[in-house]
């Protein structure tokens, strides 16, 4: 089943700068062959069910490992059965209507 998810991961007790441990999450992603993009707050993901939410596991293990003893994280996802949808084609339909 795909699945488009936006996902946000915080580490904390890092220190002010987050942008290392984001770097390893998008790297994640990327290698995985998912269709993502980066936004201030967060990442769109794009692909298999399975996919996504394994590559977000790898996200928290790495970061962990990378020295975050802690790490928040927010997830917002949806699917549908009615007809295939990508998150460039969901972002077209809004613009087209302004």
């Amino acid at each position: 089943m795909k699945v488009i998810a936006d996902f946000c991961l915080v580490p904390l007790g890092v220190g002010v700068s987050v942008s290392p441990y984001v770097a390893i999450c998008e790297k994640i992603l990327k290698d995985a062959g998912l269709n993502t993009r980066l936004h201030a707050y967060g990442t769109n993901i794009e692909g298999e069910w399975e996919a996504v939410f394994d590559a977000i596991r790898r996200c928290h293990e790495a970061v962990h490992a990378a020295g975050a003893p802690r790490i928040t994280s927010t997830l917002k996802f949806g699917t549908r059965t009615d007809r295939a949808q990508t998150m460039d084609e969901k972002v077209r339909s809004v613009e087209a209507k302004l």
